[in-house]
């Protein structure tokens, strides 16, 4: 004949040998460091990190948001502040100062919109693609560093799964 458990003198304590029903609160709760995008930012923080750290140590002079804009104008040759915005992920009128910084240090410039005399068309100067040339061998080595230890299927099945991230956070 089985035993009976004895039951707990306070409510919301369990009897002895008897298993816990989930508190639905506790349960919803996922730990922080098992979300996704807490990994995602998290990552992105260290990351920016530890290129401005090699930026500084390497005396480039200028931030990794400086960079990314740099880049983005090379990759594109011509583009108006607008695009550049969309393209960086980044508010219009943060873009401005970020400019101004780089036209004061002549690796950028501001030329009329020759459709829109509203607009202006970003560019680099010659010494600006000068400048992204000479530190690409950097920012590569950065990139090589971040994906070490990856295979190239790891790293392609991890850029498809961020894509379908950012296509599930854009509706």
């Amino acid at each position: 004949m089985k035993k009976k458990q004895p039951l707990a003198a306070d409510p919301m304590q369990v009897a002895p040998g008897a298993r816990k029903a989930p508190d639905s609160r506790a349960s919803a709760q996922t730990p922080l460091d098992e979300v996704v995008l807490f990994q995602l930012e998290k990552t992105n923080k260290q990351a920016k990190l530890y290129s401005q750290r090699e930026f500084d140590r390497q005396g480039l002079g200028i931030t990794v948001e400086q960079w990314v804009l740099l880049k983005i104008i090379q990759e594109h040759n011509s583009l108006s502040q607008q695009e550049l915005a969309q393209l960086a992920l980044r508010d219009p009128a943060s873009i401005t100062r970020t400019l101004d910084l780089l036209v004061k240090r002549q690796l950028v410039q501001r030329l009329p919109d020759s459709q829109d005399r509203r607009q202006f068309q970003i560019v680099l100067t010659r010494s600006g693609l000068a400048f992204v040339e000479e530190h690409m061998a950097m920012v590569e080595s950065h990139r090589r560093q971040s994906i070490a230890g990856l295979t190239k299927a790891e790293v392609q099945r991890f850029l498809e799964v961020l894509k379908r991230i950012q296509q599930n956070m854009a509706t």
